[in-house]
């Protein structure tokens, strides 16, 4: 084996031909921001990108996952990136997910939230359990019917990412956990904005729904994460108290990590409960750390979390995140699992069609807000909050306002669904295993 130093890189030449460009952390980052570029003037130049809201990170990620596939498969050519900036990214994420968690908000979509939430919550069981039971039919792991299930349907990228590492992991050491992740979730991006409108077209036109509303110029939503760009002046002392937040909910949420590790094994992993504390992914912690951060701050009137801030912090986080973790997808095992995670997901996109019509519209109220509910539930129920705004905006544009919808949506599909979303994936995880 010969090795060339570079600096910032080092070529590995092998005995049998094949080459491996190793990069160390300051040209991965260079990696990383050349990634994001290329999606953003992609998605730019594509009508079809846009308009389902696929996030950059997805598309200049894939473009160059499938240039170093052919790279690798035609060249022996192979890139290795150093992946040691991943967890903090991801964690940092997390965080800012459980800082934008305002439970002051929650009581503005009073009971009908409620309803809402139980039409949500009860999705992520079925999701986890088509997906686990057609695997389980098929004679594929379990995990895949996970990671097709709630974890990037309803979690999108972001869980997708997360979970995919974890199951990468012992004991589950499934190495093709995150390439599965990424793929599910583009998928669901895109039905859930090609479901969403139509459903709720579909249910105004049958039930002759109309809206009761007058117009208004404002708009009531949570623009932490849908609109990041619409931000006020941020300040270099307020990004630095945000950023501070972030920093703390990272030290609480691993700490509360390495405590409950500490106490399953003291136990001799004897006990259920400390078992089940144990096997929470370390993103879990840091979101229930900013939560407890955010609200406890806030009940003490110490200091209101400066919410666009932070969600623009976050998203960087993700963006970050998502395209080192896109850009290393293993596309030759992705290729093999083809058959049985596109039947998967057939499935599940039917699956949401009933359940949306049956379930979430029926208990919402059958009326027009129910029917925007639906579009927005599409949205995030496949893909992401974002998409699920795009929808309702499509269906208001056409019907008229609904300004509830704009008030529960953003509130469930930003933070309410991870919240939950993690203790369903644990609570199967820990069933399966």
């Amino acid at each position: 084996m010969e090795k060339v130093n570079f600096g910032i890189a080092a070529l590995l030449n092998n005995s049998n031909g094949s080459s491996v460009l190793e990069l160390n952390f300051y040209s991965t980052f260079i990696c990383i921001m050349l990634v994001l570029i290329l999606g953003r003037v992609v998605t730019n130049c594509s009508s079809f990108l846009r308009n389902y809201d696929i996030p950059e990170p997805v598309t200049g990620g894939i473009i160059v996952a499938f240039i170093l596939f052919l790279s690798s498969y035609y060249a022996n050519f192979t890139v290795k990136f150093a992946e040691d900036i991943k967890t903090p990214l991801l964690l940092a994420f997390y965080a800012t997910v459980g800082l934008s968690a305002d439970f002051n908000s929650i009581k503005k979509g009073g009971k009908l939230l409620i309803t809402f939430a139980i039409a949500v919550f009860a999705l992520l069981v079925v999701q986890n359990a088509i997906g686990v039971g057609v695997m389980s039919a098929m004679g594929e792991n379990p995990l895949i019917g996970l990671l097709g299930g709630s974890i990037t349907l309803s979690g999108g990228h972001g869980t997708g990412a997360a979970w995919g590492a974890t199951f990468q992991e012992s004991p589950y050491n499934f190495a093709q956990a995150t390439d599965i992740a990424m793929a599910c979730a583009t998928y669901g991006l895109i039905a859930g904005g090609l479901i969403g409108g139509p459903m709720a077209n579909y249910l105004v036109k049958k039930f002759n729904l109309k809206s009761d509303e007058i117009e208004s110029s404002e708009q009531s939503s949570d623009e932490a994460f849908t609109s990041p760009q619409k931000v006020r002046l941020i300040t270099s002392y307020s990004f630095i108290t945000s950023l501070s937040l972030i920093a703390l909910a990272l030290v609480i949420g691993n700490a509360i990590d390495y405590a409950c590790q500490a106490a399953n094994v003291a136990t001799n992993k004897e006990n259920g409960f400390l078992k089940f504390l144990d096997s929470m992914p370390t993103f879990v912690w840091c979101l229930f750390s900013g939560i407890i951060i955010r609200n406890g701050f806030s009940s003490l009137n110490i200091h209101k979390v400066f919410d666009r801030e932070v969600g623009v912090i976050g998203n960087v986080a993700l963006s970050l995140f998502l395209a080192m973790s896109i850009m290393t997808l293993n596309i030759v095992e992705l290729i093999k699992l083809a058959v049985p995670i596109t039947i998967l997901l057939v499935i599940q996109t039917i699956a949401i069609i009933i359940y949306v019509r049956y379930v979430t519209f029926v208990i919402c109220g059958k009326n027009y807000a129910a029917a925007c509910l639906v579009a927005g539930h599409c949205g995030f129920g496949m893909g992401a909050t974002p998409t699920a705004i795009a929808n309702l905006q499509a269906v208001t544009n056409h019907f008229g306002p609904c300004k509830i919808a704009f008030i529960i949506v953003p509130i469930m599909g930003g933070f309410l669904v991870d919240i939950v979303n993690a203790l369903v994936v644990n609570g199967f995880v820990g069933f399966l295993f």
